[in-house]
């Protein structure tokens, strides 16, 4: 008999993905919630969204065997409160919150890896004072204590800039922070967690280097990794060019970045359940620093891992939630190097022209190893689209394989050149950005 698998979010490319990996043929995989209602709502209203997920879960005609999840907030708690509400294999709702809350886990970081932790520090965004509670030296980060892809994220390097940034958080940090703050409530918080709410904020020194992302599996209080994957940023330190696997860093880097993941995801409680973790190594002085854990895979991986060794790490959190022995293939993919680049602007404009499927399907059949998936939307600023990072909007992502890195920038290059886009100024005629619409 299938296993009835039912998948937070499910979109078509996710479902090739998932249709890819061992075992598919004994699976059926449902849709849980749609992809908009997960990754795309204006305002998350999260016990809305538990509602039509029970009562999907109710009308199914069988059983249910496993619910698992590869988006950030809300799909990692949503899965966490369903399994156990269920009696299914996955990670506690407490677990998860633990990677999910900045703050705390920066506080749960601390006690399992200091040496491997920057210096941090809480502040209310709406507290006139806050600066002055902020014990760091300029520059440093700031961001809220929930959010993702840096959004609402600002590198700050005088009090004028920091009171510009925290006006912007001001004006939409209930999106997210509001729903969090329901979330917060169904646990019992420590001490020293229990006065920072979704509306706060965290300040970050500033941690450089050669960033990379560990991502792994717990199965049944067994730590194990599957990958590292490079992340290479664009000059401004901010926006990412792209994600590129294997890992490039030396040995010795990588084995010291395993064995601090174990410790971190021990302290954390993190159970039947993907993660991934982020890190910086600084070459010249010698140091590793954490930057945050998310409780998932990254499906922006998923295409990587399918490229080198042959499946993509959908496979892992399915066997995972079904209590398979993960048996994840090493290098069996027909590609030695792969990676996810994005097309980039740095200004605001009008989008008057994307490529079409016609234009998309020539440039990747032009380009062997290449898919590409689109962002931008004709007739829309840039900005209009909600959570991406301060300094930049992504136009394409390109998924590429090669058998070197050389290779790889090479069929980038070629590829891009094969898609046109057109831009115009941004008016006061134009539609407005998500943040002035709302």
């Amino acid at each position: 008999m299938r296993r009835n698998v039912f998948v937070i979010g499910l979109n078509e490319a996710n479902r090739r993905k998932l249709g890819g990996i061992r075992h598919a043929n004994a699976c059926a995989f449902h849709g849980l919630l749609g992809n908009e209602e997960v990754e795309h709502l204006e305002h998350y209203r999260l016990d809305d969204m538990l509602d039509r997920a029970r009562r999907q879960l109710r009308r199914f005609d069988g059983p249910v065997d496993a619910i698992v999840n590869y988006i950030d907030f809300p799909g990692n708690s949503m899965a966490a409160i369903l399994t156990a509400e269920l009696g299914l294999r996955g990670p506690s709702l407490v677990s998860v919150l633990k990677c999910e809350h900045k703050y705390w886990s920066r506080v749960e970081q601390r006690r399992a890896v200091p040496q491997a932790v920057p210096r941090f520090a809480w502040f209310d965004p709406f507290d006139d004072a806050a600066l002055d509670r902020i014990d760091l030296d300029f520059p440093f980060w700031i961001k809220p204590v929930r959010a993702f892809g840096s959004y609402l994220g600002f590198r700050v390097d005088s009090p004028a800039r920091f009171r510009d940034c925290v006006d912007r958080i001001r004006a939409d940090i209930g999106r997210l922070g509001d729903p969090f703050d329901a979330l917060l409530r169904r646990v019992d918080l420590p001490p020293e967690v229990a006065p920072v709410g979704g509306r706060s904020c965290i300040a970050e020194e500033i941690v450089g280097g050669r960033q990379c992302t560990v991502e792994g599996f717990v199965f049944d209080g067994d730590v194990r990794f599957h990958g590292i994957v490079d992340s290479i940023r664009y000059p401004n330190r901010t926006s990412f060019a792209r994600y590129q696997y294997p890992s490039q860093l030396p040995g010795p880097v990588r084995a010291e970045m395993l064995a601090l993941s174990r410790r971190v995801i021990a302290q954390v409680g993190l159970n039947n359940s993907g993660f991934n973790i982020e890190y910086f190594h600084d070459s010249g002085e010698n140091t590793i620093r954490l930057l945050e854990i998310n409780p998932r895979i990254s499906q922006s991986h998923a295409d990587l891992f399918e490229k080198v060794d042959g499946a993509s790490n959908h496979q892992i959190i399915v066997q995972v939630a079904l209590g398979i022995e993960p048996d994840f293939p090493h290098r069996e993919g027909p590609f030695r190097h792969a990676a996810k680049v994005y097309l980039r602007r740095f200004e605001d404009a009008v989008v008057t022209r994307v490529p079409d499927a016609d234009e998309v399907a020539a440039a990747e059949r032009a380009v062997p190893g290449v898919t590409v998936r689109i962002h931008a939307r004709e007739g829309e600023p840039l900005s209009a689209h909600r959570y991406q990072d301060s300094y930049s909007y992504v136009l394409a992502m390109l998924f590429v394989g090669a058998d070197s890195q050389r290779a790889l920038m090479r069929k980038a290059r070629q590829c891009a050149e094969r898609l046109p886009f057109a831009f115009a100024p941004v008016t006061a005629e134009a539609p407005q950005p998500a943040e002035q619409r709302a």
